[in-house]
């Protein structure tokens, strides 16, 4: 008998799920016979396959609320929450003005906690799971997106109170994504050679796909994940090559494969 994933019935709502990670979540739940909501604060121009989409803000308590309310009064039943909305641009901390401070912490981390507390009830009926979508920048310095590293680690954090809480009603877990090649990636990160070269610090030598990432929410929010919860997934292809390593005369010849001693550190 062959192991697979089959999530046909189950309603799955994942937030800014019209791009980027979000569009490859919304597309792998599909995939696995979900039915997909998603929301965002604009429609996309390609909507990811059958998904529904709703045009809401989630830094606005309302606003979720009306949207839950619309999917459970439409579909009868939620069983799947994945928080993916967030972001932030590259700026040092000093320069960010407190309304800049706010907006970041709504988007990344209160965002999240008001979908949870407006779909709760919902999931405790249908033993649901949440899915947090969290970022490596919750566990190591992050400078130039300061407050979003502190945002993502916040909701670490109550990832696991809420798994306890919650429980065993009601399972929580989060994903923690290291580079991922979005749309906008390169862009990002710069020029062919410059993108090559922040690839080649992953361990795995590669960014994620927002598929992946997808994979791994499957995975959390499926029945072969039914006593996970409380847990952090790392979905980041091992983390970051250590730094130190770079100014070691030797690690060529000790690692061939990660010589990265003509590289810096950026990320």
């Amino acid at each position: 008998m062959s192991l697979t994933i089959d999530l046909s019935g189950r309603v799955v709502l994942v937030t800014g799920g019209g791009r980027g990670v979000g569009a490859g979540i919304v597309r792998r739940f599909l995939d696995a016979g979900a039915d997909v909501e998603f929301c965002g604060r604009s429609e996309p121009d390609d909507a990811p396959g059958e998904a529904v989409f709703r045009a809401a803000d989630v830094r606005d308590p309302d606003a979720v609320d009306a949207w839950i309310a619309d999917v459970v009064a439409r579909r009868g039943r939620i069983d799947v929450v994945v928080n993916n909305a967030g972001g932030s641009p590259f700026g040092r901390f000093e320069d960010g003005s407190p309304r800049y401070l706010r907006a970041i912490t709504e988007l990344n981390f209160l965002s999240a906690a008001f979908v949870a507390r407006a779909a709760y009830p919902h999931l405790r009926e249908t033993g649901g799971s949440i899915v947090n979508i969290t970022s490596i920048s919750a566990r190591r310095p992050s400078p130039g997106t300061a407050v979003y590293g502190a945002a993502k680690a916040a909701l670490e954090s109550l990832t696991q109170s809420l798994a306890a809480e919650w429980a065993p009603d009601v399972r929580v877990n989060a994903v923690s994504c290291g580079l991922v090649a979005t749309e906008g990636a390169t862009e990002h990160y710069g020029d062919a050679e410059s993108y090559a070269r922040i690839a080649a610090t992953i361990p795995r030598g590669r960014l994620a796909t927002p598929a992946e990432i997808g994979d791994a929410c499957v995975l959390l929010a499926s029945p072969l994940a039914s006593h996970i919860t409380g847990a952090v997934l790392a979905a980041d292809g091992g983390g970051e090559w250590p730094a130190f390593l770079a100014h070691t005369p030797d690690v060529g010849t000790v690692f061939p494969r990660h010589d990265h001693s003509s590289e810096g550190d950026r990320k």
